[in-house]
């Protein structure tokens, strides 16, 4: 990805952990952007920190829970206190619910599920947008889920809180486009990593099945054969920031899943 495509621009990154979120920031840097770093656990947000600065680009980090607003408006503080700007926001944060169906799900569960999936990226976005406006043309990409496109049982919370999620990006694409603020979802399908290996070793274990034989099937639903890992699903923030690759691209959403739902 070439460095010119966010030379100077300055990006947040919510929900940075382990996987996606991380391989999104340095997606991001490798493509030129100055990246803040956003999670709960401040631990982690140094060892990215440590690897975006690796690649010749600034990274700050602010621990933030994202369902606290004030949290959120001290988060856009320290941006602006240290960039005075921000052209990017991805709300990458998630939580996902007890697997559970909807008519035997306790008011708690739904409240846990909505709490970071819609109200947290609602306050971290009305937070953000005052600055993006002053910065010129921006982009908020929200990482939603296969969940909203391929529907199943025991998934119930989830599906309905990126639901929401999904219709609150469509909704704030129109919003903003007078602000010359662009707003589009990702939505990967079966991220390879760690979560999804211990997944596949859970499934061949309950249905009397090896591993390879868990993935092989998951991997044919799919036209190449081949589970994406993070950092390919992070290059789709990378287009869907950079203003010469997509300026014209508002309220849409991208499947990055190595076309599972084409089969």
């Amino acid at each position: 990805m070439g460095i010119d495509l966010l030379a100077d621009r300055v990006a947040i990154v919510s929900g940075v952990g382990p996987g996606l979120g991380r391989d999104i920031a340095l997606a991001l840097a490798e493509a030129g952007a100055d990246v803040v770093l956003a999670a709960r656990n401040a631990d982690r947000l140094d060892e990215v920190a440590a690897e975006v600065e690796a690649l010749g680009r600034r990274a700050i980090t602010v621990p933030t829970d994202i369902t606290d607003r004030d949290a959120c408006q001290n988060l856009i503080d320290v941006t602006r206190a240290e960039f005075g700007k921000l052209h990017t926001l991805v709300n990458s944060a998630f939580m996902q619910p007890p697997f559970n169906h909807i008519v035997d799900a306790s008011e708690e569960e739904f409240r846990q599920g909505f709490e970071v999936n819609v109200f947290g990226h609602a306050w971290l976005t009305q937070s953000a947008v005052p600055l993006m406006r002053e910065s010129g043309p921006g982009s908020i990409v929200f990482i939603n889920t296969m969940s909203t496109r391929r529907i199943r049982e025991n998934f119930g919370i989830y599906t309905s809180s990126k639901m929401a999620m999904l219709g609150m990006a469509k909704v704030l694409a129109v919003e903003l486009g007078a602000d010359k603020i662009r707003v589009n979802s990702v939505h990967p399908g079966y991220i390879w990593g760690d979560a999804v290996k211990w997944y596949f070793n859970h499934l061949a274990k309950e249905e009397g099945r090896t591993f390879d034989e868990v993935y092989d099937d998951v991997a044919k639903e799919t036209a190449l054969y081949h589970l994406p890992g993070s950092d390919e699903i992070a290059q789709s923030v990378v287009f869907f920031a950079s203003e010469k690759m997509s300026s014209s691209i508002t309220g849409e959403s991208i499947d990055v899943n190595a076309g599972q739902w084409i089969r």
